[in-house]
């Protein structure tokens, strides 16, 4: 006899496997879609604690993601820690202002910021870069007013829309450092869990976590990231291809919930 599972958790754990999927798969943007899929799949209705349910599993979720790129030598800890500490403190006023903005509104910024992303995702990304970047004494003069105004900025946005903000710290920490792509995603991903924590703390002091939603969405979350590792060895060079259908797919989206945002205050 099949046990008697709840529908909400099985379409929890298959919309955590999604974004579990995608991460793998892709190498990120997945969990931008973690809100959209609590508020109009899963059924959350306070877009408040959607967003802060959506920031502990983001932060989980790249946890695991970054040992496996610390144990391949692509995190640069000393840019990571400064990166990250200048984006803590935003993350943490980002996600301050969001609680005080208005559910369906902070709904129709988001749904823009997905469009952005999605736009983002087809530029071509560059292999460049220097792989011997470090932070030290004679490069701190001017890298550290790079990454702690980087970090502050992006850490503001990732707090405020409850996102890991890879797609924005990558892109950052290269401008910051000039280090090459790869060692910009591994060190990223400290970023992406400091980021993640912070807002979920924020939120969870407010009361705005849903812990057993949490807990089922992120266990969905390791089932897809087992599927998707499997799958991005079977299709190889393919990726690029699957990177942008999936931008599309985060721009389509991301105009659905502008729509929706939208009539909620034209009806």
């Amino acid at each position: 006899m099949l046990p008697n599972i709840p529908f909400t958790d099985l379409v929890t754990v298959a919309s955590g496997a999604l974004v579990g999927f995608i991460l793998a798969l892709i190498g990120g943007g997945g969990s931008v879609l973690a809100v959209p899929l609590l508020v109009y799949v899963v059924g959350v209705r306070s877009p408040h604690m959607a967003i802060g349910t959506s920031s502990i599993a983001v932060a989980i979720s790249a946890l695991a993601n970054m040992l496996s790129h610390w144990a391949a030598g692509n995190v640069r800890w000393a840019c990571a820690v400064v990166f990250s500490a200048a984006g803590i403190g935003g993350a943490f006023a980002g996600a301050t202002i969001a609680k005080q903005v208005d559910g369906q509104k902070l709904l129709i910024l988001f749904g823009l910021l997905m469009i952005v992303i999605g736009a983002l995702m087809l530029r071509k990304n560059r292999g460049g870069g220097d792989p011997a970047v470090r932070l030290t004494r004679d490069t701190a003069r001017a890298m550290l007013p790079r990454l702690i105004g980087t970090g502050f900025g992006v850490g503001l946005l990732a707090g405020f829309f409850g996102i890991g903000g890879g797609f924005l710290i990558v892109p950052g920490l290269i401008l910051a450092t000039g280090m090459p792509l790869t060692s910009a995603i591994g060190t990223s991903l400290v970023a992406v869990v400091a980021f993640g924590a912070s807002t979920a703390t924020s939120y969870a002091l407010s009361g705005l976590i849903d812990w057993r939603l949490a807990g089922t969405f992120i266990g969905g979350g390791l089932i897809g990231g087992l599927i998707g590792i499997g799958t991005g060895k079977l299709i190889g060079g393919h990726d690029k291809v699957l990177r942008s259908v999936f931008s599309a797919v985060v721009i389509a989206v991301g105009l659905y919930v502008c729509y929706r945002g939208a009539m909620y205050f034209l009806t």
